[in-house]
């Protein structure tokens, strides 16, 4: 782990991160000695800094310290988190021109994650946790993730591998790692994001697949009805790909042909997508 440049595993505990959640995170896939997907990763990374009014990384400087953190790792889960940096106690953020942000880089080891998740699909349940509404902070993977967290502890069942959450409105918005799709009558769907919600790298890079290659596509509000009457689903995030579905609570799904389709595209997209990085 590196802390600023330096090797340690310690932080000021006046950090607004670890105070108030003061800050943003990206996961990112380490695979074949490439950092996958890195500049949309950045890109979104710089976004929830402006968003934020955090003054943004170098993005250079990040990927010199991912390579040297990554180094001969062939297969790893990269994290890096920024965040506002030190401040005294209280909510209000330290001027701008003052902020002195950190910036956390860390390597992991790759999910213990069965090959049958993407071969044969998954299970899913719905949460009882909801969502909360905000506009501001919607799209951006800031480090206040306790309604994930609530979320993910509702559950402790081997045979279900991801819960669905929806917002205080009802309606569907994301899993609690992963972003959201279906499949009904050749359209897919995906749930907009406009009022909370992580707009995940892998949700935008599907998208920008179906739209190529002119997949019916709609962006909109979804509740419980729509995805039992879906005729195919899957759940998407930067480590995952894509794992279709095959059972949600009673409600029985195949793996269809669009959602095979998508598969492989996608599989051509992480090995030739020129936003990756070479370690």
């Amino acid at each position: 782990m590196r802390v600023n440049g330096k090797d340690t595993t310690h932080i000021n505990l006046q950090d607004r991160g670890l105070q108030y959640g003061d800050g943003l995170f990206e996961t990112i896939a380490v695979s074949n000695g490439r950092l996958e997907f890195w500049q949309r990763h950045m890109q979104r990374l710089q976004l929830g800094c402006r968003r934020l009014n955090i003054p943004p990384p170098d993005s250079q400087l990040l990927l010199d310290e991912a390579r040297q953190i990554v180094g001969r790792r062939h297969k790893a889960v990269l994290k890096i988190i920024i965040t506002r940096g030190e401040g005294g106690r209280g909510y209000r953020p330290p001027a701008q021109t003052s902020t002195r942000p950190n910036r956390i880089v860390s390597l992991h080891d790759w999910p213990d994650y069965t090959a049958a998740n993407a071969s044969e699909g998954i299970s899913l349940r719905y949460c009882s946790t909801p969502l909360g509404i905000n506009p501001v902070l919607a799209g951006v993977k800031h480090l206040n993730r306790l309604e994930q967290v609530m979320a993910r502890s509702e559950w402790n069942d081997a045979e279900i591998q991801e819960g669905i959450m929806l917002n205080s409105w009802g309606d569907v918005i994301e899993g609690t790692m992963s972003n959201l799709f279906f499949i009904k009558d050749g359209m897919l769907h995906s749930p907009d994001l406009s009022n909370c919600g992580v707009a995940g790298i892998m949700r935008g890079v599907i998208l920008e697949l179906a739209r190529s290659a002119n997949i019916p596509l709609k962006v909109g509000c979804y509740n419980r009805a729509d995805m039992d009457a879906a005729d195919e689903l899957f759940i998407t995030n930067s480590l995952i790909g894509i794992w279709p579905v095959q059972r949600l609570e009673q409600r029985s799904f195949d793996i269809g042909p669009l959602t095979r389709q998508i598969m492989s595209t996608l599989d051509n997209a992480r090995c030739n997508d020129i936003s990756h990085e070479t370690v």
